[in-house]
């Protein structure tokens, strides 16, 4: 009965605006699907028998031949590049993304995202692979979680902080993935994870998150709100945790008040991947499997993800068929569902009868294009925040350059998490300054053995053993077709018994080791691959050599090197230090059991066995020292087995460098040559030893395939930085709240009190910038009604560049209200001693905050705008002007 009461309570505000609701304009509703979708979903489910129903409720939907339905699986991933067999086009990572602080730009890179998948499930047609992972026409991004907490090792897959700058993003993503025609999909984007999810990754699977009103209103839900509403995203994804006691993917606040009542949603949710199952094994808050997917499916779960399916597992839709026969759900309920997804298959193109099939317009031949690395370079660049400048950028065209740190040379960091180890070839920070300045005299200093190591051994460093490019690969088919579902736990003693054929099914020249077998339709879901051929360093020294991911094992020299046998998902890579010798062929031999799940790579790093004196030897020789420093999505990651210092679980013990890391630039120091720190990392990291002592800071995030070049065109002077700070940078974790602790109070840059290092939304440039005062217009029935804000911004200095023109909204000193908050930006190009008038439209929503109770209102009071480079007073060009708002004015949730 408290439930129920405490329910009603939370639904009187929106009860008071029943009426202002029915007649909201289109903007306050999300877009309705065609009725076409859904008349075509209803006849097709309603000729399907039950057990033909349940196995639809499973991210691995089987075939359902008589009805002309092909096997479809829903887990496809592209967070921020498609991910396939195929060499795809890897971005940013999403933190970068939103530091470009550039919607349109996201929005291309979404669009070529999604034509990539669309490709990749060409390819799956072709090869009958599409009940495999990556072969859907939707995918499971974008996350739009907030970033609250720097500990946190998943929020370099978001867009930071601030929960403006997240709903852009992410409503530009949608758009971009998901195309631009009303009522058809491109690809289905889904924002995740619904909702109020941002760490620790210790505790997901069982947390239970208390959120006040004011704060899921204020922060956790607006971007959700947008990418739902305005970007009119045909999907979500619910999350693990329990928001105030209830599962989220069982929560009918969370999936029925607010997503299906207040915002009008009526496209399909999913789970994330053992969330339904948590329900019952970790929240207790279900008796047994069967009542867990009652709940969730009640509330309004679709799709359920389970873990199983990647091992094809049987019995998963028991479940389902128990809480049918127990009365916990009805045929109804299932119908809905399916009513739900197939509208959706429909609409994407998987099914005729609405849309020519995605196979009709689109060949696996687009993945990879080299336009689409274009792309991808650009986002690189203009992803680059410019920190700190004493004047040493940008370097001459002919200087001595000094390359050091760990990550100089390194190409695994650039692609960040959830991305395909097949990408267009990476670009070192090393190779990029090579390329970038040609006249310039590069040298680099290795560094010693650390937990960032571990790099593909790239093509050029293998021979086959004829003497071509690459590794040879031969692929052995499991001794007998595997059946289409394998019994709890028997799908390894199936492969033992049945074994592998002596003889390769498929036999050719691969670049490098890599998990390809989805492009080959003759070869089994099991099968055994085997690489052979040699390694050939290009240099003489000290080696890392090893293999990342699991279920492999590396011979080198004739010799067992490396066994993956106790190796976990996420664990770091096994490597094994030698001496090599430039120019021999050391024979190399890697093998691995393809067990429905593949996941292999080869794996080294040149290191050295004296770094500060290697270090101080090429500082001599050089004008200035650029020291590449940060972390990998290795050590900040998703749930990953890891425990060094400063990282437990996936998430960040403390803000600072690896020890050896920061030991190194203050070495460096004392060289007397100029220090530019190049950071790559996916969270904060604390800046306040570089910020005093570094002559240059950039941050480089994971910045995706042409990172490495992006960064050196930057330091060069070709491209002049603009990328923006989307968090803020802390000097220590002491500074915040515990970890687990989700309310708002003290963190962000719209509640902390503190001194941030480097503050949300900075950035500086090789130029200078000027603003006028900002005039302001309200709307004809007064200011609560909207307000639109003009200002010039001018290049005052001597070359051209990018400007990012922030507005930011300074409320009424009031109990709880945020100090200010983010309400518009601008990314424009301007040349030297150009001017251009910005306009910004500030709707009621823009201009409204939340009460305690979690209305969300236009409040009466006196504000501040300020319109310039960054956040008012903190020393950055920006003008100021105020306003009044003298009525109050209710906005939709």
């Amino acid at each position: 009965m408290t439930h129920r009461f405490d329910r009603m309570r939370r639904l009187l505000p929106a009860l008071l605006l029943l009426f202002a609701a029915a007649s909201l304009p289109a903007q306050d509703r999300a877009p309705a699907a065609p009725p076409e979708a859904r008349a075509l979903a209803e006849a097709l489910v309603a000729r399907m028998t039950t057990d033909e129903k349940l196995g639809q409720l499973l991210n691995t939907a089987p075939a359902i031949e008589r009805l002309g339905v092909p096997r479809y699986n829903w887990w496809t991933e592209s967070l921020h590049g498609a991910m396939g067999t195929l060499p795809t086009t890897n971005f940013p990572e999403p933190i970068g993304l939103a530091a470009t602080f550039d919607e349109a730009l996201v929005r291309r890179v979404a669009g070529v995202i999604g034509t990539e998948v669309r490709g990749l499930h060409a390819l799956a047609r072709e090869t009958g692979r599409t009940g495999r992972i990556g072969t859907g026409l939707n995918t499971w991004s974008p996350n739009i979680n907030i970033f609250r907490d720097p500990r946190w090792g998943r929020g370099q897959e978001t867009y930071g902080e601030d929960p403006f700058l997240a709903a852009r993003m992410g409503v530009a993503y949608v758009r971009g993935v998901q195309g631009g025609r009303p009522g058809e999909y491109d690809v289905i984007a889904t924002p995740k994870h619904y909702a109020v999810h941002s760490g620790p990754e210790s505790t997901r699977h069982h947390a239970n998150v208390f959120v006040s009103r004011r704060d899921a209103e204020d922060t956790y839900l607006p971007a959700f709100r947008a990418a739902i509403v305005e970007g009119g995203a045909g999907s979500i994804m619910c999350a693990y945790n329990r928001v105030d006691g209830v599962p989220a993917c069982a929560s009918e606040w969370l999936l029925g008040d607010v997503l299906r009542g207040d915002w009008g949603f009526d496209g399909y949710v999913v789970s994330d991947c053992d969330a339904v199952g948590d329900i019952h094994r970790n929240h207790h808050f279900a008796p047994d499997a069967a009542a867990a997917v009652a709940a969730a499916l009640r509330a309004g779960v679709d799709s359920e993800c389970n873990g199983a399916t990647l091992t094809d597992t049987d019995g998963l839709t028991g479940p389902y068929r128990e809480a049918l026969a127990r009365g916990l759900i009805t045929l109804a309920d299932i119908d809905r569902a399916l009513v739900r997804l197939f509208s959706a298959r429909y609409r994407n193109g998987d099914l005729p009868g609405l849309r020519a099939l995605s196979t009709d317009t689109v060949a696996p031949d687009v993945v990879g294009a080299p336009a689409h690395g274009e792309v991808a370079l650009e986002a690189a660049e203009k992803s680059l925040v410019l920190l700190k400048n004493d004047g040493v950028l940008p370097l001459r065209a002919d200087a001595r350059i000094g390359v050091i740190g760990p990550l100089a040379d390194a190409t695994r960091v650039l692609r960040g998490n959830y991305s395909s180890p097949q990408s267009a070839p990476p670009v070192s920070v090393l190779d990029g300054l090579r390329r970038a300045l040609p006249q310039a005299q590069v040298r680099h200093a290795a560094f010693g053995e650390t937990y960032t190591d571990g790099d593909p051994v790239p093509t050029s460093a293998l021979r086959t053993p004829d003497g071509e490019p690459g590794l040879l690969a031969n692929y052995y088919n499991a001794a007998a077709a595997p059946p289409a579902r394998f019994a709890p736990g028997e799908l390894d003693a199936w492969v033992a018994r049945t074994g592998f054929d002596d003889a390769p099914v498929v036999t050719r020249i691969e670049p490098d080791v890599n998990s390809r077998s989805l492009d080959l339709a003759q070869v089994r879901d099991v099968h055994r691959v085997e690489w052979t051929g040699y390694l050939v360093p290009p240099e003489t020294g000290t080696y890392r050599l090893g293999i990342g991911g699991f279920n492999g094992e590396l011979e080198f020299d004739g010799q067992p090197f490396v066994d993956l046998a106790g190796a976990s998902w996420n664990s770091l890579p096994t490597m094994k230090t030698v001496q090599l010798e430039a120019g021999r062929r050391y024979p190399v031999t890697v093998r691995t059991q393809a067990r429905i799940l593949t996941g292999i790579g080869l794996l080294w790093k040149r290191v050295s066995d004296a770094p500060l004196e290697d270090m101080r030897a090429v500082a001599a020789g050089s004008d200035v020292l650029v020291a590449v420093v940060g972390l990998t999505s290795d050590l900040e990651a998703e749930e990953a087995p890891i425990e060094v210092p400063g990282f437990k679980g996936g998430d960040k013990t403390s803000l600072d460098l690896l020890a050896d890391q920061q030991a190194l630039l203050k070495a460096a120091k004392t060289t007397g040559k100029p220090l530019v720190v190049v950071l790559m990392n996916g969270s904060q990291v604390n800046l306040s030893w570089a910020k005093r002592h570094a002559d240059a800071i950039v941050e480089a995030w994971y910045p995706g395939q042409s990172g490495g070049l992006a960064v050196a065109r930057v330091l060069g002077g070709e491209v002049n930085p603009a990328g923006r700070l989307p968090l803020t940078f802390y000097a220590s974790v002491d500074e915040l709240p515990p970890f687990g602790d989700y309310d708002m109070r003290g963190r962000t840059y719209r509640y902390f009190e503190g001194a941030p290092v480097y503050p949300f939304g900075h950035g500086l440039s090789y130029t200078r910038f000027e603003y006028t005062a900002p005039q302001l217009a309200p709307a004809a029935a007064g200011a609560h009604e909207g307000l639109r804000v003009t200002t010039q911004v001018r290049n005052a200095g001597k070359r051209a560049g990018d400007e990012v023109a922030q507005l930011y909204l300074v409320f009424p000193a009031r109990d709880g209200l945020p100090r200010l908050a983010l309400r518009g930006f601008q990314r424009v190009h301007l040349a030297p001693g150009e001017t251009r008038t910005l306009t910004f439209d500030l709707d009621p929503r823009d201009l409204s905050a939340v009460d305690a109770d979690g209305t969300r209102l236009v409040m009466p009071g006196r504000y501040r705008i300020s319109v310039g480079s960054g956040q008012p007073g903190t020393g950055v060009p920006a003008r100021e002007a105020a306003f009044a708002i003298e009525q109050s004015r209710a906005v939709p949730r």
